[in-house]
């Protein structure tokens, strides 16, 4: 695990001899309100699924039970609406609270291109991170302006299937814009409007998360070819993103291969949705240790589009040579951005 200090905090006060960093008094209200809008998500993103299932459980054994009830029949009832496009409500992505949120590290969306609201698209986000924060921020949110940025586009981003199987949790996730990253949810967003939509998809997927590491700019997609296939079947236009800085939030140790402790990881992925991973970042009222992400700049750059013909039955050779431009085209963006946001010329983009 990196011992690396976190930047973007203030000066703060060292404990002698334990090398603990206790953040000062007098920090500006506009610091507070961020710090507070990021301890609150990452408690609900930490805490509140899984709490939410033990308050569920724990209210069938009292006098409430009913609520309980009701609340998974509506579930089962409402079990297609994550992959049918959800029910985002276009207020919950414009509250302050975002704003507060994308201030704190600071999050900016960049682009280098328009895009033309006539067409379809398919966002391919790299790399994951601890919890993609860049796409969260910037495709649920109109934190940083995405609306300004590429009027006339609707954005949807793609989670795992298990983040949606938590009561209340998965209210709060389809109230952003987000659906279940699934076949059917592709089809779906990309077949019921003619135009207008972008489809995102954190393409590394968990197994990238549990590779983060700070600084290290690596992203699985050599052999992730899925994404490729849904575009060229409904004619979306391939759109590479890299969100630098994703990686720098927190430092995070790695199971090691062929151990327990990375087995029950992916174990973990199949059934909760998301590995146990160990971390290390800032507290509420120091910088040295916590679950609190450090306050890095993270600068999400959304590149040029690929044109891309439809086409509903491609061959083999049709997604191998589109995913070859594509990996080309997501190499050149990161080549193209990184010493605008501090990177050194040598630093190479790893595809695994």
């Amino acid at each position: 695990m990196s011992s690396s200090p976190a930047s973007g905090e203030g000066s703060g006060y060292k404990l002698p001899g334990l090398g603990i960093e206790i953040a000062p008094i007098n920090v500006p209200y506009h610091q507070r309100a961020e710090t507070f809008a990021v301890l609150l998500w990452m408690f609900t993103f930490v805490f509140f699924g899984m709490g939410s299932v033990f308050l569920s459980i724990y209210l069938l054994l009292t006098d409430y039970y009913w609520l309980s009830v009701i609340l998974y029949a509506y579930m089962i009832y409402d079990r297609h609406t994550i992959h049918t496009g959800g029910r985002s409500w276009n207020w919950v992505g414009k509250l302050q609270f975002w704003k507060h949120m994308a201030n704190y590290f600071p999050i900016r969306l960049h682009k280098t291109v328009d895009l033309d609201p006539e067409h379809n698209y398919m966002f391919g986000f790299h790399p994951h991170g601890l919890t993609v924060c860049g796409g969260i921020i910037n495709f649920c949110t109109e934190a940083t302006g995405f609306s300004q940025l590429f009027p006339g586009i609707t954005p949807h981003l793609l989670a795992l299937v298990g983040f949606f199987q938590y009561p209340f949790a998965r209210e709060l996730l389809l109230s952003i814009g987000m659906c279940a990253s699934s076949s059917d949810s592709c089809d779906d967003l990309l077949t019921k409007s003619s135009s207008s939509t972008a489809v995102v998809i954190v393409v590394g997927g968990a197994k990238e998360m549990l590779e983060t590491q700070p600084h290290i700019h690596m992203t699985y997609l050599s052999r992730r070819k899925g994404f490729i296939r849904k575009a060229i079947q409904h004619g979306a236009h391939l759109v590479p993103v890299y969100s630098f800085g994703e990686n720098d939030l927190y430092d995070h140790y790695i199971m090691p291969e062929g151990s327990w402790r990375r087995w029950l990881q992916v174990k973990l992925i199949k059934v909760v949705g998301f590995p146990l991973a160990i971390f290390r970042g800032r507290g509420i009222f120091n910088y040295t240790f916590g679950f609190l992400p450090y306050r890095r700049p993270i600068n999400t750059v959304v590149g040029r589009p690929i044109n891309v013909k439809q086409n509903p039955c491609p061959t083999k050779e049709d997604i191998d040579e589109t995913h070859r431009i594509y990996m080309d085209s997501l190499t050149s963006l990161f080549d193209e951005y990184k010493e605008r946001f501090s990177l050194g010329k040598e630093e190479k983009l790893k595809i695994i």
